[in-house]
């Protein structure tokens, strides 16, 4: 046996920079959200899963056993990136309604004419559960190349029992963390959302428990109110879910009182967040996933990103990856929106994407650092400095990436 007790060994060495948010706490807060620690000359030594150890090349003992190597001469090493808010199983897409937005359409005209989230709801029911997983795969695979060692996605594109059900397994099936989204509209067969939700929660819900980690809905004018919101999800917390709420996208409607009094876990969007909701998230638990690429997808405000950090709220950043209003699976290109339209800084966008990103999904202590113990998911930056993550806009800088310990094939 080896010293290493049969499990296999990888060093990244010679590395230029190795960033990870600074300390051991979950989630990160006001100031502790731009604390980054930054070592110059670095290396990371993988086992099996896990990390064995990080620090300077200087300090590294002389490692027994068999060892395989990365040379990480002129990159740098941040936390696998996670991203907390997609909704990468659909079919089709919407390009024809990009379109049409670009000539002039608002989303909510699209979507009162039947476009929006009911086109895709179409394509989606006819594609079949081996396309699900197919379309899934592959969105997996851009998401990784863009340094996304984790991800979570939605279903909510089904609307029906069978393939809100196809959905969640493939989002599972293909790695990632299901959330059930079976309140995202209501579809036509449905003359009004009561109905629609006495299907979901008897027929729908039983099964979906055992698929998803969490529930989500989506409060809107022309979707759900707070009152069905809180019949539905207080149905799926008692199922034993992780409660999640779209909120304040387009318009305030209470969404973030009741996350509070429910214990969400996470409100996302806040596009129309006022001073109030500011404040209310800030004295609680319930994260602050802020979703700039949509914003950008559909000129419209950005949430208020340095309000929410200075009132102590818990902010995490996603790509609310979708076919109609972010068609975006870049973490990278988010982090940039983040310091060039949010007022954060290159530290706190990584913060908010690695430790809050993965307290939002459960997994603090697994994920978001770069340090003992944690799981050995690592990009590799092609830049001399780590916050290019955020300057290099657009830009394809990330070089390579090590999944649970292997060197991933980013194709």
């Amino acid at each position: 046996m080896t010293p290493t007790g049969g499990r296999r060994r990888l060093l990244v060495r010679d590395l230029e920079q190795l960033a990870t948010p600074a300390g051991v706490s979950a989630p990160l807060r006001g100031n502790a959200l731009a604390e980054v620690e930054v070592i110059e000359d670095a290396y990371v030594l993988c086992n099996g899963g896990s990390i064995e150890a990080v620090g300077r090349m200087s300090d590294l003992q002389s490692l027994d056993g068999e060892v395989e190597e990365i040379d990480g001469r002129g990159l740098c090493a941040i936390p696998g990136l996670v991203d907390c808010h997609t909704h990468a199983c659909f079919a089709g897409d919407r390009v024809e309604e990009f379109a049409l937005r670009a000539a002039g359409a608002s989303y909510q005209e699209l979507h009162a004419a039947g476009s929006g989230i009911m086109s895709t709801v179409r394509a989606t029911r006819s594609a079949g559960p081996d396309a699900l997983a197919a379309v899934v795969r592959k969105h997996r695979s851009w998401m990784l190349r863009a340094g996304t060692t984790t991800f979570e996605s939605k279903s909510g594109y089904g609307l029906d029992r069978d393939t809100e059900l196809a959905s969640l397994q493939a989002i599972r099936n293909e790695g990632g963390i299901p959330t059930w989204l079976g309140a995202h509209a209501v579809p036509p067969e449905y003359d009004d959302a009561g109905a629609y939700l006495d299907f979901l929660l008897v027929e729908v819900l039983p099964d979906a428990a055992k698929l998803a980690e969490a529930a989500d809905v989506f409060v809107e004018r022309g979707a759900f109110d707070t009152a069905q919101a809180r019949r539905y999800l207080s149905a799926c917390g008692e199922a034993g879910l992780v409660l999640r709420l779209h909120a304040d996208q387009f318009t305030e409607q209470g969404a973030v009182a009741l996350a509070i009094e429910l214990e969400a876990r996470s409100v996302d969007h806040l596009e129309a967040i006022g001073a109030d909701g500011v404040a209310a998230l800030g004295a609680s638990d319930v994260a602050a996933v802020l979703l700039p690429a949509s914003a950008l997808f559909l000129a419209r405000p950005m949430p208020p990103a340095r309000a929410l950090v200075e009132a102590g709220a818990i902010v995490a950043l996603a790509t609310d990856f979708n076919p109609g209003s972010a068609f975006c699976e870049s973490l990278p290109l988010v982090c940039s929106l983040a310091a060039t339209q949010l007022e954060l800084s290159p530290a706190e966008a990584l913060a908010a994407c690695t430790v809050n990103a993965a307290y939002v999904l459960g997994r603090s202590g697994r994920l978001g650092r770069l340090a003992r113990g944690y799981n050995a998911d690592i990009v590799l930056l092609e830049a001399s400095d780590w916050r290019y993550l955020a300057y290099h806009l657009g830009g394809n800088l990330v070089a390579g990436v090590v999944l649970q310990g292997e060197p991933a094939e980013l194709g």
